[in-house]
Protein backbone atom coordinates (compact mmCIF):
# COMPACT_ATOMS: atom_id res chain seq x y z
CA UNK A 1 0.00 0.00 0.00
CA UNK A 2 1.14 3.41 -0.75
CA UNK A 3 2.12 5.60 1.88
CA UNK A 4 0.35 9.05 2.91
CA UNK A 5 2.01 11.89 4.05
CA UNK A 6 -0.06 11.56 7.28
CA UNK A 7 1.58 8.57 8.19
CA UNK A 8 4.65 9.67 9.92
CA UNK A 9 5.66 6.12 11.53
CA UNK A 10 4.21 2.94 11.44
CA UNK A 11 2.96 1.73 14.15
CA UNK A 12 3.00 -1.48 15.51
CA UNK A 13 0.98 -1.85 18.38
CA UNK A 14 -0.37 -5.13 19.20
CA UNK A 15 -4.05 -5.95 19.38
CA UNK A 16 -6.18 -7.38 22.30
CA UNK A 17 -4.71 -10.37 22.70
CA UNK A 18 -6.79 -11.55 26.02
CA UNK A 19 -8.48 -13.81 23.53
CA UNK A 20 -7.10 -16.63 21.11
CA UNK A 21 -5.77 -15.15 17.56
CA UNK A 22 -7.95 -16.82 14.69
CA UNK A 23 -5.65 -15.51 11.86
CA UNK A 24 -2.67 -17.79 12.28
CA UNK A 25 -3.04 -19.08 8.93
CA UNK A 26 -0.52 -19.57 5.68
CA UNK A 27 -0.41 -16.87 2.79
CA UNK A 28 -2.68 -18.52 0.13
CA UNK A 29 -0.44 -19.49 -2.97
CA UNK A 30 -3.15 -19.90 -5.65
CA UNK A 31 -2.90 -18.28 -9.33
CA UNK A 32 -3.51 -14.15 -9.30
CA UNK A 33 -6.71 -14.66 -10.59
CA UNK A 34 -8.05 -16.28 -7.26
CA UNK A 35 -9.27 -13.33 -4.94
CA UNK A 36 -7.67 -14.92 -1.56
CA UNK A 37 -4.90 -13.67 -3.13
CA UNK A 38 -5.57 -10.31 -3.11
CA UNK A 39 -7.63 -11.10 0.43
CA UNK A 40 -4.58 -11.40 1.67
CA UNK A 41 -3.27 -7.69 1.34
CA UNK A 42 -6.37 -6.98 3.81
CA UNK A 43 -3.74 -7.02 6.73
CA UNK A 44 -4.16 -6.62 10.82
CA UNK A 45 -1.06 -4.57 10.53
CA UNK A 46 -2.74 -1.62 7.87
CA UNK A 47 -5.61 -1.87 9.12
CA UNK A 48 -4.10 -1.18 12.96
CA UNK A 49 -1.85 1.94 11.03
CA UNK A 50 -4.88 3.69 9.60
CA UNK A 51 -7.71 3.13 12.46
CA UNK A 52 -4.90 4.59 14.93
CA UNK A 53 -4.35 7.36 12.86
CA UNK A 54 -8.43 7.84 11.76
CA UNK A 55 -9.72 7.51 15.10
CA UNK A 56 -6.34 9.41 16.86
CA UNK A 57 -7.30 12.55 19.24
CA UNK A 58 -6.25 14.44 16.00
CA UNK A 59 -9.35 14.07 14.28
CA UNK A 60 -11.72 15.41 17.37
CA UNK A 61 -14.55 13.18 16.93
CA UNK A 62 -15.63 13.81 13.59
CA UNK A 63 -18.10 15.21 14.52
CA UNK A 64 -20.37 16.44 11.17
CA UNK A 65 -19.49 19.46 9.70
CA UNK A 66 -16.70 19.95 12.26
CA UNK A 67 -13.16 20.25 12.11
CA UNK A 68 -11.97 16.96 13.06
CA UNK A 69 -14.95 15.63 10.32
CA UNK A 70 -12.55 17.69 7.52
CA UNK A 71 -9.57 16.43 8.59
CA UNK A 72 -11.02 12.56 8.14
CA UNK A 73 -12.07 13.61 4.62
CA UNK A 74 -9.09 15.12 4.03
CA UNK A 75 -7.35 11.91 4.99
CA UNK A 76 -9.31 9.37 2.83
CA UNK A 77 -8.92 11.93 -0.78
CA UNK A 78 -5.14 11.83 -0.06
CA UNK A 79 -5.46 7.72 0.89
CA UNK A 80 -7.60 7.50 -2.95
CA UNK A 81 -5.67 9.51 -5.01
CA UNK A 82 -2.23 7.84 -3.66
CA UNK A 83 -3.99 4.63 -4.13
CA UNK A 84 -5.02 5.89 -7.90
CA UNK A 85 -8.25 5.16 -7.15
CA UNK A 86 -10.35 7.56 -8.86
CA UNK A 87 -13.04 10.08 -7.80
CA UNK A 88 -16.32 9.20 -8.90
CA UNK A 89 -17.13 12.92 -10.52
CA UNK A 90 -15.90 12.63 -13.79
CA UNK A 91 -14.18 16.46 -12.56
CA UNK A 92 -11.81 14.29 -10.23
CA UNK A 93 -13.63 15.95 -6.84
CA UNK A 94 -13.54 12.93 -4.72
CA UNK A 95 -16.28 15.48 -2.59
CA UNK A 96 -20.12 15.39 -2.86
CA UNK A 97 -21.43 18.07 -1.18
CA UNK A 98 -24.12 17.30 1.07
CA UNK A 99 -26.36 19.96 2.10
CA UNK A 100 -27.21 20.48 5.89
CA UNK A 101 -29.13 22.59 8.25
CA UNK A 102 -29.47 22.84 11.88
CA UNK A 103 -32.60 23.47 13.28
CA UNK A 104 -32.70 26.39 15.31
CA UNK A 105 -35.66 26.30 18.46
CA UNK A 106 -38.88 28.14 16.62
CA UNK A 107 -40.72 30.73 17.79
CA UNK A 108 -44.20 31.90 17.47
CA UNK A 109 -47.95 30.40 17.81
CA UNK A 110 -50.27 28.19 16.39
CA UNK A 111 -54.61 29.66 16.19
CA UNK A 112 -56.94 27.36 16.31
CA UNK A 113 -60.14 29.46 15.64
CA UNK A 114 -59.75 32.15 18.57
CA UNK A 115 -57.12 30.55 21.05
CA UNK A 116 -53.19 30.61 20.54
CA UNK A 117 -50.68 28.03 21.60
CA UNK A 118 -47.27 29.39 22.05
CA UNK A 119 -44.68 26.76 20.61
CA UNK A 120 -42.77 24.90 23.00
CA UNK A 121 -45.99 24.46 25.30
CA UNK A 122 -49.04 23.12 24.54
CA UNK A 123 -47.45 22.47 20.89
CA UNK A 124 -43.95 21.65 19.58
CA UNK A 125 -42.63 21.45 16.11
CA UNK A 126 -39.25 21.83 14.85
CA UNK A 127 -40.19 23.33 11.56
CA UNK A 128 -40.68 27.19 10.52
CA UNK A 129 -43.85 27.56 9.04
CA UNK A 130 -46.47 29.90 8.31
CA UNK A 131 -49.75 30.23 6.41
CA UNK A 132 -54.13 30.22 7.56
CA UNK A 133 -55.72 27.42 6.49
CA UNK A 134 -59.85 27.03 6.87
CA UNK A 135 -59.96 23.29 6.97
CA UNK A 136 -58.63 20.42 8.25
CA UNK A 137 -58.62 16.73 7.50
CA UNK A 138 -58.57 14.51 10.51
CA UNK A 139 -57.67 11.21 9.62
CA UNK A 140 -58.06 9.12 12.90
CA UNK A 141 -54.92 6.73 12.99
CA UNK A 142 -53.50 8.03 9.75
CA UNK A 143 -53.18 4.10 8.43
CA UNK A 144 -53.21 2.49 5.66
CA UNK A 145 -52.26 -1.18 4.84
CA UNK A 146 -53.51 -3.61 2.37
CA UNK A 147 -56.72 -4.47 4.28
CA UNK A 148 -57.23 -1.36 6.24
CA UNK A 149 -57.04 2.22 5.61
CA UNK A 150 -57.97 5.53 7.34
CA UNK A 151 -57.35 7.71 4.22
CA UNK A 152 -61.44 8.09 2.57
CA UNK A 153 -60.27 11.31 1.79
CA UNK A 154 -58.54 13.62 -0.45
CA UNK A 155 -56.06 15.72 1.84
CA UNK A 156 -53.97 17.01 -1.51
CA UNK A 157 -52.31 20.45 -0.03
CA UNK A 158 -54.65 20.25 3.47
CA UNK A 159 -53.70 19.93 6.84
CA UNK A 160 -54.47 16.94 8.39
CA UNK A 161 -54.76 15.66 11.70
CA UNK A 162 -53.57 12.67 13.26
CA UNK A 163 -53.84 10.60 16.78
CA UNK A 164 -50.94 8.11 17.70
CA UNK A 165 -51.99 4.39 18.02
CA UNK A 166 -54.29 2.03 15.94
CA UNK A 167 -57.68 0.58 15.82
CA UNK A 168 -58.75 -1.87 18.26
CA UNK A 169 -62.09 -4.30 18.07
CA UNK A 170 -64.84 -3.92 20.51
CA UNK A 171 -63.43 -6.70 22.32
CA UNK A 172 -60.31 -5.41 23.01
CA UNK A 173 -58.11 -7.05 20.17
CA UNK A 174 -56.16 -4.75 17.58
CA UNK A 175 -57.63 -4.70 14.47
CA UNK A 176 -54.68 -4.56 11.81
CA UNK A 177 -53.59 -7.98 13.87
CA UNK A 178 -56.71 -9.79 14.96
CA UNK A 179 -54.84 -10.42 17.67
CA UNK A 180 -53.81 -8.55 21.09
CA UNK A 181 -50.21 -7.92 19.89
CA UNK A 182 -50.02 -4.52 18.77
CA UNK A 183 -48.33 -3.25 14.89
CA UNK A 184 -45.65 -1.35 14.07
CA UNK A 185 -48.38 1.87 14.20
CA UNK A 186 -48.39 2.05 17.62
CA UNK A 187 -44.19 1.75 17.92
CA UNK A 188 -43.09 5.14 19.93
CA UNK A 189 -40.03 5.31 18.11
CA UNK A 190 -41.18 4.55 14.38
CA UNK A 191 -45.25 5.16 14.32
CA UNK A 192 -44.86 8.75 13.88
CA UNK A 193 -42.23 9.05 11.21
CA UNK A 194 -44.52 5.91 9.15
CA UNK A 195 -47.61 7.82 9.61
CA UNK A 196 -45.88 11.34 8.65
CA UNK A 197 -44.33 9.35 5.13
CA UNK A 198 -47.71 8.08 4.69
CA UNK A 199 -49.29 11.17 5.02
CA UNK A 200 -46.78 13.02 2.70
CA UNK A 201 -46.87 10.54 0.26
CA UNK A 202 -50.58 10.98 0.06
CA UNK A 203 -50.34 14.98 -0.27
CA UNK A 204 -50.79 16.41 2.87
CA UNK A 205 -49.00 20.06 3.24
CA UNK A 206 -48.62 19.64 7.08
CA UNK A 207 -49.54 17.29 9.75
CA UNK A 208 -51.15 18.12 12.86
CA UNK A 209 -49.97 15.31 15.93
CA UNK A 210 -51.94 14.30 18.81
CA UNK A 211 -49.73 11.78 21.05
CA UNK A 212 -50.23 12.22 24.48
CA UNK A 213 -47.75 9.32 25.80
CA UNK A 214 -44.56 10.46 23.31
CA UNK A 215 -45.64 14.70 23.68
CA UNK A 216 -43.80 15.28 26.66
CA UNK A 217 -40.18 13.11 25.29
CA UNK A 218 -40.39 16.06 22.24
CA UNK A 219 -40.87 18.76 24.93
CA UNK A 220 -37.88 17.54 26.76
CA UNK A 221 -35.95 17.60 23.71
CA UNK A 222 -36.99 20.81 22.92
CA UNK A 223 -36.57 22.11 25.69
CA UNK A 224 -33.20 20.95 25.67
CA UNK A 225 -32.47 22.28 22.50
CA UNK A 226 -34.13 25.92 23.40
CA UNK A 227 -31.32 25.97 26.70
CA UNK A 228 -28.04 24.62 24.98
CA UNK A 229 -29.29 27.03 21.69
CA UNK A 230 -28.34 23.82 19.95
CA UNK A 231 -31.31 21.95 17.05
CA UNK A 232 -31.89 18.96 15.10
CA UNK A 233 -29.84 18.63 11.84
CA UNK A 234 -31.17 17.79 8.96
CA UNK A 235 -31.22 17.84 5.02
CA UNK A 236 -31.63 21.17 3.81
CA UNK A 237 -33.59 20.20 0.84
CA UNK A 238 -36.16 18.43 3.51
CA UNK A 239 -37.32 21.67 5.20
CA UNK A 240 -39.28 23.56 2.70
CA UNK A 241 -41.73 20.48 1.76
CA UNK A 242 -43.55 19.65 4.85
CA UNK A 243 -43.98 20.26 8.10
CA UNK A 244 -45.01 18.31 11.61
CA UNK A 245 -47.01 19.90 14.28
CA UNK A 246 -46.95 17.58 17.75
CA UNK A 247 -50.14 18.26 19.94
CA UNK A 248 -51.12 17.71 23.88
CA UNK A 249 -54.19 16.96 25.05
CA UNK A 250 -55.37 21.12 25.60
CA UNK A 251 -54.23 21.85 21.69
CA UNK A 252 -55.62 19.32 20.18
CA UNK A 253 -59.33 19.42 22.08
CA UNK A 254 -58.65 23.07 21.79
CA UNK A 255 -59.31 21.65 18.05
CA UNK A 256 -61.15 18.57 17.96
CA UNK A 257 -62.88 18.15 21.15
CA UNK A 258 -64.06 14.72 20.51
CA UNK A 259 -60.70 13.60 19.14
CA UNK A 260 -60.55 10.67 21.75
CA UNK A 261 -63.49 8.89 20.68
CA UNK A 262 -63.53 9.46 17.12
CA UNK A 263 -61.85 7.30 14.30
CA UNK A 264 -63.08 8.02 11.32
CA UNK A 265 -62.20 10.56 8.67
CA UNK A 266 -63.61 13.97 8.62
CA UNK A 267 -63.44 17.13 7.48
CA UNK A 268 -63.33 19.98 10.51
CA UNK A 269 -64.08 23.40 9.32
CA UNK A 270 -61.79 25.18 11.75
CA UNK A 271 -59.26 28.42 10.94
CA UNK A 272 -55.81 27.23 11.95
CA UNK A 273 -53.30 30.31 11.44
CA UNK A 274 -49.51 29.50 11.65
CA UNK A 275 -47.05 31.89 12.68
CA UNK A 276 -43.96 30.08 13.43
CA UNK A 277 -40.10 31.73 12.30
CA UNK A 278 -36.61 30.44 12.80
CA UNK A 279 -33.47 31.07 11.82
CA UNK A 280 -31.12 27.87 10.42
CA UNK A 281 -27.80 27.32 10.50
CA UNK A 282 -26.15 26.19 7.54
CA UNK A 283 -23.89 22.97 7.72
CA UNK A 284 -21.24 22.46 5.46
CA UNK A 285 -20.37 18.53 5.08
CA UNK A 286 -19.30 15.88 2.08
CA UNK A 287 -19.35 12.67 0.96
CA UNK A 288 -16.41 10.63 -0.34
CA UNK A 289 -16.77 8.88 -2.77
CA UNK A 290 -14.53 6.92 -4.89
CA UNK A 291 -14.38 4.12 -8.02
CA UNK A 292 -13.05 1.68 -9.98
CA UNK A 293 -14.47 1.52 -13.34
CA UNK A 294 -15.66 -2.13 -13.99
CA UNK A 295 -14.07 -4.01 -17.18
CA UNK A 296 -17.61 -5.52 -18.50
CA UNK A 297 -19.94 -4.06 -16.95
CA UNK A 298 -18.99 -0.73 -16.06
CA UNK A 299 -22.81 0.50 -16.06
CA UNK A 300 -23.34 -1.81 -12.99
CA UNK A 301 -22.63 -1.14 -9.85
CA UNK A 302 -21.81 -2.83 -6.36
CA UNK A 303 -21.73 -0.22 -3.24
CA UNK A 304 -19.53 -0.49 -0.15
CA UNK A 305 -20.79 2.05 2.13
CA UNK A 306 -19.19 3.43 5.69
CA UNK A 307 -20.02 6.22 7.84
CA UNK A 308 -17.03 8.62 8.12
CA UNK A 309 -18.63 10.59 10.95
CA UNK A 310 -18.96 10.47 14.89
CA UNK A 311 -20.59 12.23 17.59
CA UNK A 312 -17.60 14.68 18.56
CA UNK A 313 -16.41 15.71 21.74
CA UNK A 314 -18.29 15.89 24.71
CA UNK A 315 -19.40 19.23 26.98
CA UNK A 316 -16.76 18.37 29.12
CA UNK A 317 -14.24 18.41 26.37
CA UNK A 318 -13.47 14.70 26.24
CA UNK A 319 -12.81 13.25 22.59
CA UNK A 320 -15.03 10.54 21.15
CA UNK A 321 -13.20 8.50 19.17
CA UNK A 322 -14.78 6.85 17.49
CA UNK A 323 -12.62 3.68 16.66
CA UNK A 324 -14.98 0.77 16.42
CA UNK A 325 -17.98 3.60 14.98
CA UNK A 326 -17.01 3.57 12.36
CA UNK A 327 -13.35 3.73 11.84
CA UNK A 328 -13.64 0.22 12.20
CA UNK A 329 -16.06 -0.01 8.39
CA UNK A 330 -13.94 3.17 7.42
CA UNK A 331 -10.56 1.47 8.09
CA UNK A 332 -12.02 -1.79 6.29
CA UNK A 333 -13.09 -0.09 3.05
CA UNK A 334 -9.27 1.26 2.58
CA UNK A 335 -8.15 -1.95 2.30
CA UNK A 336 -10.95 -3.23 0.28
CA UNK A 337 -9.71 -0.52 -2.11
CA UNK A 338 -6.52 -1.25 -1.84
CA UNK A 339 -7.07 -5.14 -2.55
CA UNK A 340 -9.56 -4.33 -5.80
CA UNK A 341 -6.79 -2.11 -6.56
CA UNK A 342 -4.19 -4.77 -7.17
CA UNK A 343 -6.22 -7.02 -8.72
CA UNK A 344 -7.11 -4.49 -11.14
CA UNK A 345 -3.47 -4.07 -11.93
CA UNK A 346 -2.79 -7.86 -11.95
CA UNK A 347 -5.58 -7.78 -14.86
CA UNK A 348 -7.94 -9.09 -12.35
CA UNK A 349 -10.26 -5.90 -12.34
CA UNK A 350 -13.83 -6.05 -11.58
CA UNK A 351 -16.26 -7.04 -14.32
CA UNK A 352 -18.63 -4.67 -12.28
CA UNK A 353 -17.59 -1.39 -10.75
CA UNK A 354 -17.18 -0.76 -7.60
CA UNK A 355 -18.32 2.69 -5.65
CA UNK A 356 -16.70 3.05 -2.27
CA UNK A 357 -19.01 5.33 -0.33
CA UNK A 358 -18.12 7.11 2.82
CA UNK A 359 -20.86 8.76 4.14
CA UNK A 360 -21.35 11.58 6.40
CA UNK A 361 -24.09 12.76 8.87
CA UNK A 362 -24.97 9.04 10.03
CA UNK A 363 -24.89 10.29 13.65
CA UNK A 364 -27.51 12.45 12.46
CA UNK A 365 -30.42 10.68 11.14
CA UNK A 366 -28.25 8.70 7.96
CA UNK A 367 -28.08 12.18 6.15
CA UNK A 368 -25.35 11.56 4.16
CA UNK A 369 -26.39 8.22 2.71
CA UNK A 370 -30.13 9.15 2.49
CA UNK A 371 -29.08 12.38 0.53
CA UNK A 372 -27.03 10.36 -2.01
CA UNK A 373 -30.05 7.41 -2.53
CA UNK A 374 -32.86 10.19 -2.20
CA UNK A 375 -31.63 13.41 -4.15
CA UNK A 376 -28.38 13.06 -5.70
CA UNK A 377 -27.37 9.28 -6.92
CA UNK A 378 -23.64 9.69 -8.08
CA UNK A 379 -24.69 6.23 -10.18
CA UNK A 380 -27.96 5.29 -11.22
CA UNK A 381 -30.37 3.08 -8.30
CA UNK A 382 -31.40 0.80 -11.11
CA UNK A 383 -28.36 0.12 -11.70
CA UNK A 384 -26.95 -0.33 -8.19
CA UNK A 385 -26.44 -4.34 -7.85
CA UNK A 386 -25.91 -4.15 -4.12
CA UNK A 387 -24.65 -2.29 -0.97
CA UNK A 388 -22.61 -3.74 1.29
CA UNK A 389 -22.62 -1.38 4.48
CA UNK A 390 -20.24 -1.63 7.18
CA UNK A 391 -20.49 -0.04 10.61
CA UNK A 392 -18.84 -1.12 13.76
CA UNK A 393 -16.73 -4.56 12.78
CA UNK A 394 -13.99 -4.39 15.73
CA UNK A 395 -15.10 -5.44 18.88
CA UNK A 396 -16.92 -8.56 20.13
CA UNK A 397 -20.55 -8.02 21.79
CA UNK A 398 -20.06 -8.61 25.31
CA UNK A 399 -23.78 -10.00 25.13
CA UNK A 400 -22.76 -12.67 23.26
CA UNK A 401 -22.00 -16.44 23.61
CA UNK A 402 -19.96 -18.15 21.40
CA UNK A 403 -17.18 -18.10 18.96
CA UNK A 404 -15.32 -14.70 19.05
CA UNK A 405 -14.99 -15.65 15.07
CA UNK A 406 -18.17 -14.12 14.37
CA UNK A 407 -19.84 -11.32 13.02
CA UNK A 408 -23.55 -9.79 12.56
CA UNK A 409 -25.36 -9.85 9.53
CA UNK A 410 -28.46 -7.81 8.95
CA UNK A 411 -30.62 -7.58 6.05
CA UNK A 412 -29.02 -10.15 3.85
CA UNK A 413 -32.52 -12.16 3.39
CA UNK A 414 -34.72 -9.10 2.99
CA UNK A 415 -34.70 -8.20 -0.72
CA UNK A 416 -32.84 -11.06 -2.59
CA UNK A 417 -32.63 -14.51 -1.03
CA UNK A 418 -30.05 -14.90 -4.06
CA UNK A 419 -27.82 -13.08 -1.77
CA UNK A 420 -28.16 -14.26 1.27
CA UNK A 421 -27.19 -17.36 -0.68
CA UNK A 422 -23.97 -15.96 -2.21
CA UNK A 423 -23.00 -14.63 1.30
CA UNK A 424 -23.13 -17.86 2.80
CA UNK A 425 -21.32 -20.01 -0.03
CA UNK A 426 -18.44 -16.83 0.07
CA UNK A 427 -18.20 -17.26 4.08
CA UNK A 428 -18.34 -21.32 3.82
CA UNK A 429 -15.26 -20.79 0.65
CA UNK A 430 -12.84 -18.39 2.02
CA UNK A 431 -13.63 -17.34 5.45
CA UNK A 432 -15.27 -19.88 7.83
CA UNK A 433 -16.83 -16.71 10.27
CA UNK A 434 -19.64 -17.28 12.55
CA UNK A 435 -22.49 -15.85 10.72
CA UNK A 436 -25.04 -14.65 13.34
CA UNK A 437 -28.23 -13.71 12.53
CA UNK A 438 -29.73 -12.43 15.74
CA UNK A 439 -30.06 -8.90 15.12
CA UNK A 440 -31.94 -9.89 11.35
CA UNK A 441 -35.21 -10.87 13.36
CA UNK A 442 -38.11 -9.01 12.48
CA UNK A 443 -38.71 -8.32 15.97
CA UNK A 444 -35.40 -7.35 17.02
CA UNK A 445 -36.42 -4.73 19.43
CA UNK A 446 -33.25 -2.51 18.74
CA UNK A 447 -34.30 -2.04 14.90
CA UNK A 448 -30.64 -2.20 13.97
CA UNK A 449 -31.91 -2.83 10.28
CA UNK A 450 -33.36 1.11 9.90
CA UNK A 451 -30.35 2.51 11.97
CA UNK A 452 -27.63 2.50 9.47
CA UNK A 453 -26.90 3.45 6.20
CA UNK A 454 -28.15 0.24 4.17
CA UNK A 455 -31.58 1.32 4.77
CA UNK A 456 -31.62 4.58 2.27
CA UNK A 457 -30.64 1.93 -0.17
CA UNK A 458 -33.05 -0.95 0.85
CA UNK A 459 -35.76 0.96 0.97
CA UNK A 460 -35.08 1.77 -2.47
CA UNK A 461 -35.42 -2.21 -3.29
CA UNK A 462 -31.32 -2.45 -3.55
CA UNK A 463 -30.11 -5.75 -2.09
CA UNK A 464 -27.81 -4.84 0.68
CA UNK A 465 -25.94 -6.45 3.86
CA UNK A 466 -25.32 -4.42 7.06
CA UNK A 467 -21.87 -6.18 8.64
CA UNK A 468 -21.73 -5.47 12.27
CA UNK A 469 -20.40 -6.99 15.81
CA UNK A 470 -22.97 -5.76 18.10
CA UNK A 471 -22.67 -2.42 20.95
CA UNK A 472 -20.82 -2.58 23.80
CA UNK A 473 -19.68 -0.56 26.85
CA UNK A 474 -17.82 2.03 24.91
CA UNK A 475 -20.30 2.46 22.36
CA UNK A 476 -20.93 6.52 21.97
CA UNK A 477 -18.45 7.04 24.81
CA UNK A 478 -15.07 8.69 24.89
CA UNK A 479 -14.04 4.55 25.66
CA UNK A 480 -14.20 3.45 21.68
CA UNK A 481 -10.43 4.36 21.04
CA UNK A 482 -8.27 2.10 18.80
CA UNK A 483 -6.53 -0.05 21.23
CA UNK A 484 -9.69 -1.61 21.72
CA UNK A 485 -9.88 -2.91 18.97
CA UNK A 486 -10.07 -6.55 17.90
CA UNK A 487 -7.66 -6.25 14.92
CA UNK A 488 -7.64 -10.59 14.09
CA UNK A 489 -11.30 -10.38 13.68
CA UNK A 490 -11.49 -7.11 12.00
CA UNK A 491 -8.76 -8.54 9.40
CA UNK A 492 -11.13 -11.31 8.67
CA UNK A 493 -14.20 -9.73 8.83
CA UNK A 494 -12.51 -7.26 5.81
CA UNK A 495 -12.01 -10.10 3.88
CA UNK A 496 -15.41 -11.85 4.31
CA UNK A 497 -16.94 -8.55 2.95
CA UNK A 498 -13.91 -8.05 0.28
CA UNK A 499 -14.81 -11.92 -1.13
CA UNK A 500 -18.95 -10.78 -0.94
CA UNK A 501 -18.55 -7.83 -3.08
CA UNK A 502 -15.64 -9.90 -5.70
CA UNK A 503 -18.78 -12.06 -6.40
CA UNK A 504 -21.14 -9.72 -6.25
CA UNK A 505 -18.80 -8.01 -9.33
CA UNK A 506 -17.81 -11.04 -10.86
CA UNK A 507 -20.62 -13.17 -11.24
CA UNK A 508 -22.68 -13.66 -14.42
CA UNK A 509 -25.56 -12.00 -13.82
CA UNK A 510 -26.45 -9.22 -10.93
CA UNK A 511 -28.67 -10.74 -7.89
CA UNK A 512 -32.35 -10.80 -8.21
CA UNK A 513 -34.64 -9.03 -6.18
CA UNK A 514 -37.55 -10.95 -5.54
CA UNK A 515 -38.66 -9.22 -1.93
CA UNK A 516 -40.37 -5.98 -2.10
CA UNK A 517 -38.80 -3.18 0.90
CA UNK A 518 -40.49 -2.65 4.01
Amino acid sequence: MKKLSLILVALAFSCNSSQKSVTDSPEPQESPSNPEVFASTITEEELKTHLYIYASDDFEGRDTGAPGQKKAVAYLKEYYENLEVPAAKGNGDYFQEVPLEVDKVPMGTVTFGDTSYPVGEDIITFSEVEGQFDEVVFLGYGIETEDYSDYTRDITGKIVLIKSGEPRNEDGTYVLSGTNEKSIWSNMSEALGKKRELAVKKGARGILYYDPGNFGRYKRYFDFMRTNSSGRMQLAAENANDFLILLNEKSAKGLFPEIAQKNSAETLEARVQLEIKSANEKIASENVIAVLKGTTKANEYVVISSHLDHIGVTADGRINNGADDDGSGTVAMLEIAEAFKKASEAGNGPQRTIVFLHVTGEEKGLLGSKYYTDYAPVFPLESTVANLNIDMIGRIDPKRTGHRNYVYLIGSDKLSSELHELSEEVNTKYTQLELDYTYNDENDPNRFYYRSDHYNFAKNNIPIIFYFNGTHEDYHQPGDTPDKINYDLLQNRTRLIFHTAWELANRPNKVTVDKMAK
